[in-house]
């Protein structure tokens, strides 16, 4: 999987405020908050990003992910047809191209989707595309991560850095976050189900509100 880290655009602020969606908690703007998107948000974002991509932007329905600063769009493009039998690297390398022409053919036009986007909802956007074996982001929001750890912890992420590893503790962090997604990959699924299991029970809770007698 090829992942590259670097912005096209710079999504203009509109004056540091979040969009004007009505139900929309805090969003990029807000720094340091922790709120997380409610399923009612992310379906919503979700539906808005289907119907607004252009019916070939990609061969079907993108991923789309939320969180409280970014929104990460990623989808497959059409298959590239080759010969049998070439080798890995060369199927590889055709991959990368397709990859590469529907970025930069794109490239106008998912700025436009973004800037709205980032209006409407407050939050970044990010692009990616699949094809075949080959992922690759276009653009990838850096997000400081404010937090406190004891002596034993950053231990750990100063053996990183003296081990050449990482350049910084914000480094070696991330290092440690990525570690846990790869070999954990299967629990933390479980866990994303299980919250999104809930969240569906308490959307499907009462709508009225009970009041006391006198």
């Amino acid at each position: 999987m090829t992942h590259e880290h670097q912005h096209e655009y710079e999504p203009r602020q509109r004056g540091g405020r979040r969009g004007p969606g009505p139900r929309w908690g805090r969003g990029r703007w807000a720094a340091g908050s922790e709120e997380r998107p409610s399923a009612e948000q992310r379906a919503e974002i979700k539906a808005w990003f289907t119907g607004r991509l252009p019916e070939d932007f990609y061969t079907v329905t993108p991923e789309v992910t939320i969180d409280n600063d970014e929104i990460l769009v990623i989808g497959p493009l059409s298959t590239v047809e080759l010969e049998q039998a070439v080798t890995a690297e060369t199927a590889r390398t055709a991959e990368e191209a397709r990859i590469e022409r529907f970025r930069e053919d794109s490239r106008e036009h998912r700025m436009r989707i973004a800037e709205e986007a980032q209006a409407r909802f407050g939050r970044v956007v990010s692009w990616g595309a699949r094809s075949g074996e080959t992922t690759r982001l276009f653009t990838t929001a850096n997000v400081p991560v404010m937090t406190r750890l004891r002596m034993s912890q950053r231990q750990v992420l100063d053996t990183l850095i003296d081990a050449g590893i990482a350049r910084s503790r914000s480094e070696a962090l991330a290092w440690c976050v990525d570690l846990v997604g790869r070999n954990e990959s299967e629990w933390i699924d479980e866990l994303r189900g299980a919250f999104a299991r809930v969240e569906q029970v308490r959307a499907q809770g009462p709508s009225t509100t009970r009041t006391s007698e006198a």
